[in-house]
């Protein structure tokens, strides 16, 4: 025979308090990470760097057709960091995606 409260099964309140605690945790990691990119940017003198990137410019046809026009190559500043700092972009979004389309 079991003593009320030495077995418990698994409730809807005790899911609900996991994935409160999970999903906080989740949030308080984050926040970390990105306070720390930006205070080490900042300590790093706020560095930049230049990645060339393919930029194209998209034209809207009639009938919902598109015209892609290639604008050639051009170097464009990036912050060296893990997430975008000052309004620029993290160097390794743009190396990773080098080709930029522009809407008309």
């Amino acid at each position: 025979m079991l003593e009320s409260g030495a077995h418990r099964g698994i409730t809807l309140d005790s899911i609900w308090k996991w994935a409160r605690r999970i999903v906080l945790a989740l949030v308080a990691a984050f926040v970390v990470l990105y306070v720390g990119d930006w205070v080490v940017y900042k300590l790093r003198g706020s560095p930049q760097g230049i990645v060339k990137v393919s930029q194209t410019l998209v034209v809207p046809l009639k009938g919902n057709k598109q015209e892609y026009d290639y604008l050639g190559t051009s170097d464009v500043a990036c912050s060296v960091s893990i997430f975008s700092q000052n309004g620029e972009t993290a160097c390794w979004q743009l190396r990773r995606n080098h080709n930029q389309n522009m809407n008309l």
